[in-house]
């Protein structure tokens, strides 16, 4: 079954000081209902923006793989059938979060696929 990664950007969220704890208490209802819907995979925000990078001789260096001024703030991975489901947990997490998502599909790989025990789907959208 086609997975999807639903996200927003960092700054994207339209919350005043006082309203977090609501905003949280309804992104955790929009993870309980995809739990218990079977679809939710994985998912979270970020704190703040410092990635690092591992080069290949495995150094460290603290800066992102390319400057950008966009870049995720939160994402959910989810497993759905069609690309319309996914649209319409986007909306869903998009009510909760107060901001618009962007959804991709996540390229399938047959050998982790069989690795991981799971079948295969055999037809592209």
């Amino acid at each position: 079954m086609p997975k999807y990664m639903v996200s927003f950007n960092d700054g994207d969220m339209e919350v005043a000081d006082d309203e977090w704890t609501e905003v949280g208490i309804a992104a955790h209802a929009v993870m309980r209902e995809a739990i218990e819907a079977g679809v939710w995979i994985f998912g979270g925000g970020f704190l703040g923006y410092k990635p690092e990078v591992v080069k290949r001789d495995g150094s460290i260096e603290s800066h992102p793989l390319a400057e950008s001024t966009v870049h995720i703030g939160g994402f959910t991975v989810i497993e759905v059938p069609t690309k319309e489901d996914a649209y319409l947990w986007a909306r869903k997490i998009g009510i909760a979060c107060r901001c618009d998502q962007e959804v991709r599909e996540i390229m399938e790989d047959e050998f982790q696929d069989s690795l991981l025990g799971r079948s295969v789907r055999r037809s592209v959208d």
